[in-house]
């Protein structure tokens, strides 16, 4: 994905609002397997998905718990340091080798002081990040492990291609031994 169809796909901006924000994104590349955030850190940056996928966890008696996977097009961000510039509570690992476009926040919030448009946009982008994350919140708590995984074939069915299956039991919330029982009724 561009970064025309990464902003557009969050809120559609004036050009010269647009050009403004992409001024100030640039463009990265990292290794499969390499943490693009840490926990118990303050991050200083945005990061978009041109190419790759990712997964946020956290660890629990010594486990790490996978609770989120984000793709082409989607945000990498510790919301805890967007919004109060605390440390945040998640890992992000790259699953695949990834090209990335970075946005300091500082950039951001610089923008969000001179021009209405960004501003708007970055408020929709918040928008949209609580909304995915209620979505998950709900899911894990209303949901049995098997609607969780027929949910999660349908918004993502190339997700089973990409990502080791582990993973996959971990985010669900359940063992591999589960997951497999599941995928076989399927």
């Amino acid at each position: 994905m561009n970064a025309d169809q990464i902003l557009d796909e969050i809120a559609k901006l004036p050009e010269e609002s647009k050009e403004l924000l992409k001024s100030k994104l640039t463009e990265v590349h990292f290794p499969k397997g390499f943490i693009l955030l840490r926990a118990n850190k303050v991050e200083s940056g945005i990061y978009f998905i041109r190419k790759g996928i990712v997964r946020a966890y956290a660890y629990q008696n010594d486990n790490e718990i996978t609770f989120w996977f984000g793709s082409e097009g989607q945000a990498v961000i510790s919301m805890r340091s967007y919004v109060e510039g605390l440390p945040g509570y998640e890992d992000i690992e790259l699953l695949e080798d990834c090209e990335l476009l970075k946005l300091k926040m500082s950039d951001l919030k610089s923008l969000f002081q001179t021009d209405i448009h960004i501003a708007n946009w970055g408020r929709r982008f918040a928008e949209r990040e609580l909304i995915r994350t209620e979505e998950r919140l709900i899911s894990r708590q209303f949901r049995t492990a098997q609607e969780r995984y027929a949910a999660l074939i349908e918004t993502n069915p190339d997700l089973l291609k990409r990502v080791q299956l582990g993973y996959i039991a971990s985010y669900l919330g359940i063992t591999q031994v589960s997951l497999s029982r599941i995928r076989a009724k399927v």
